[in-house]
């Protein structure tokens, strides 16, 4: 295990593990997700705080908006990949949708939604879709 180079002993954020987490695609999962982010956040802060408090703020509410997406419009189990990169962290949803999200008309008199793929990209440094025949995987890119 890598140690920090202060020679501390402490873990660098690099050895921190991703997390994989499956979820059957239920309402109460979207709170699971969330929740799931959150414990890997408290580990990574841990060892290498955010660059700013917003920052955490800013994944939790994306995984909590990729979740959400993922249990009103695909059918069946969704899974949330979360791991550390050099300047933030990779979170990863994969559900069983092949249809590749796309912005609706936010309409905020009338209500209903619209609003979070404009949130997705608004508050991440890189968003790809890729989709294949058993469903798609979201990659969003946030700074830490």
């Amino acid at each position: 295990m890598a140690t920090d180079p202060r020679g501390d002993g402490t873990v660098a954020s690099q050895d921190i593990a991703s997390r994989t987490v499956g979820f059957v695609g239920v309402p109460a999962d979207v709170t699971s997700a969330r929740l799931a982010a959150e414990d890997f956040l408290r580990e990574l802060a841990g060892v290498s705080p955010p660059a700013a408090a917003e920052c955490w703020h800013d994944i939790v509410l994306i995984v909590t908006e990729l979740a959400a997406n993922a249990v009103q419009y695909a059918p069946g189990p969704f899974e949330l990949r979360l791991r550390r990169t050099f300047d933030g962290v990779h979170v990863t949803l994969h559900d069983t949708s092949t249809t590749p999200p796309a912005p609706r008309p936010f309409h905020p008199s009338t209500g209903g939604g619209g609003i979070g793929w404009h949130l997705v990209h608004a508050l991440c440094t890189q968003v790809s879709v890729v989709a294949t025949d058993r469903g798609k995987d979201i990659h969003v890119f946030l700074p830490w």
